[in-house]
């Protein structure tokens, strides 16, 4: 009898184990805010972030990936599959668009593509999306809707119905509720929905500003920035070289780079040691440097603090017995800022820096060491604004993990790659009105090996930053009446050496597709049937 039950034994664990294979993996998409390219340890930042370093160490680290500089646009993009111009979710003439703008009907979210196939959908933390989540595929949704209080939000809903506002000072964060929803929606899934698979979009709003954090995370990095952004950036920039970035050089922090949006009465609020350029670290008084160093030190306790909430996701994954089954996926929604500005409920210079009472921004000089080895910050379209760190992670379905993947992406591929592993297909009409192909690309084939695109065009337009890529070239401009600038990425993604004045031709070459792209999207936007 004992041979027998082993034979079962062995035929409901192949069942088993052939159900889990044929079914379409779990999906979770962690999207940071205001995250610089190294922040993480494993891109080559002092931040200590373990959950998403042993997420790298087993799976992919992507070295040249692409957000769209700004929050909303770069949300759009990465649920829709499109650029955010497209779907009116960044700014195109004559119609309502940018962050009021309102998609068109053609253009559901993946969440709605997934819960048609089966998919449970969730959503937890920032939205910044048209629309509300449950009437756009989510089945369930923490929306975390203020944005000026890390430890005591007052503004936000679960199902679209408002919520109390939090009132357990000092023991509260935003990374914290945000996992803490996001887990009690897993742990619904478990026990009720668990013969299907789940899509969870999990968005902190973790490190944008204001910066706050709790005082023992801060004490962990009190002492570790006294050295300043000019020489930790070049201990990021040596701890980096074995990376595959193609830099020749550090490019040379801009000095007299401010922030992009100006807010002058601010700074009678902030006090006399908050500056608003990237200067030297040592013309700075003392105190000064005090100052921007406890800053960067919140910062970094809130990026360790996200890392620690991303932590109780995975383990609820994990009890869940779902981790090899499940797909992560996590980058930042832009660079990190230089803005600075004081809101929600003002700024008072002698409570301590971080507290609840307290409203301070990064500023272009933290930025500049959290966008290391890049030039500017969120809002440009120089490298320093729109690269991303990007982590995939699915155990058993990577080839070679703890490697690196160098072909060019963007956040519209990540609507491709879902519905590829997903075994969704992208839709020819939606709503009664035909559906464009999509501009971005799967990255699935990434999963088994590195993959060479030396044509790939990928394009970029926020606040009259505007840039286009293709293959390695790259042209680049700041504003509306300057002139493109032109980079060879190959050896040069510090954008430290112009090549436009050399190469004339190729920049009006660049220029002219970069405008039929631009048309493009906005016949996407204005000529299509509502």
């Amino acid at each position: 009898m004992r041979w027998i039950t082993s034979i079962v034994s062995c035929l409901v664990c192949l069942s088993v184990g052939v159900a889990a294979e044929n079914r379409p993996p779990n999906i979770v998409i962690i999207l940071a805010d205001d995250l610089g390219f190294s922040d993480l340890g494993c891109y080559g930042g002092e931040i200590s972030t373990p959950v998403l370093d042993d997420l790298a160490k087993n799976g992919l680290r992507f070295s040249q990936f692409y957000n769209t500089a700004r929050c909303w646009p770069t949300r759009a993009a990465l649920l829709t599959g499109y650029y955010a111009q497209s779907v009116r979710r960044d700014a195109v003439p004559g119609v309502k668009s940018g962050g009021q703008g309102l998609r068109p009907k053609w253009a559901p979210l993946v969440s709605e593509l997934l819960q048609k196939a089966n998919y449970r959908t969730y959503h937890s933390g920032k939205w910044h999306v048209d629309g509300k989540p449950i009437e756009c595929g989510f089945n369930s949704s923490y929306q975390l809707e203020d944005h000026d209080r890390h430890l005591n939000p007052q503004r936000h809903l679960l199902n679209s119905k408002p919520l109390p506002p939090i009132t357990t000072i000092g023991e509260y964060t935003s990374s914290h509720g945000i996992a803490s929803y996001a887990i009690d929606q897993l742990k619904d899934h478990a026990r009720n929905y668990s013969e299907n698979p789940f899509f969870s979009f999990v968005a902190f709003t973790a490190p944008h500003f204001p910066l706050h954090a709790p005082e023992a995370d801060i004490q962990l990095y009190e002492k570790r920035y006294a050295e300043g952004w000019d020489q930790l950036r070049f201990a990021r920039w040596n701890r980096m070289k074995s990376f595959p970035f193609h830099l020749n050089q550090l490019p040379e922090i801009e000095r007299d780079l401010g922030p992009p949006y100006s807010f002058p009465k601010a700074f009678d609020a902030l006090g006399p040691n908050e500056v608003n350029r990237p200067v030297a670290w040592n013309s700075l008084t003392a105190s000064q440097q005090q100052f921007q160093a406890r800053k960067m030190a919140i910062h970094a306790a809130m990026v360790t603090g996200m890392d620690r909430a991303i932590g109780r996701i995975m383990k609820q994954i994990r009890d869940m017995n779902q981790f090899d089954s499940t797909l992560v996926i996590f980058l930042s929604d832009n660079g990190a800022s230089g803005e600075m500005m004081i809101r929600g409920d003002g700024h008072a210079q002698s409570e301590r820096m971080g507290s609840e009472k307290t409203f301070l921004c990064l500023g272009p000089g933290g930025s500049s060491l959290s966008n290391t080895p890049f030039r500017r910050h969120k809002t440009w379209v120089h490298e320093g604004g729109i690269s991303t760190p990007c982590i995939m992670s699915w155990p058993g379905h990577i080839k070679d993990v703890n490697s690196w993947r160098t072909t060019p992406a963007h956040v519209i591929d990540i609507v491709p790659t879902i519905l590829e592993f997903a075994s969704v297909s992208a839709p020819k009409e939606w709503k009664g009105v035909s559906v464009p192909n999509k501009p971005g690309m799967s990255l699935t084939q990434s999963f088994q090996r590195e993959t060479k695109s030396q044509s790939r065009s990928l394009w970029w337009q926020h606040e009259q930053n505007r840039a286009y890529r293709q293959g390695d070239w790259k042209i680049v401009a700041s504003g509306k009446e300057r002139p493109w600038e032109l980079y060879d990425l190959s050896v040069d993604r510090g954008e430290v050496t112009n090549l436009a004045d050399r190469y004339p031709e190729r920049v009006n070459k660049l220029a002219a597709e970069w405008e039929q792209l631009r048309q493009q999207w906005i016949r996407y936007a204005t000529d299509r049937n509502e």
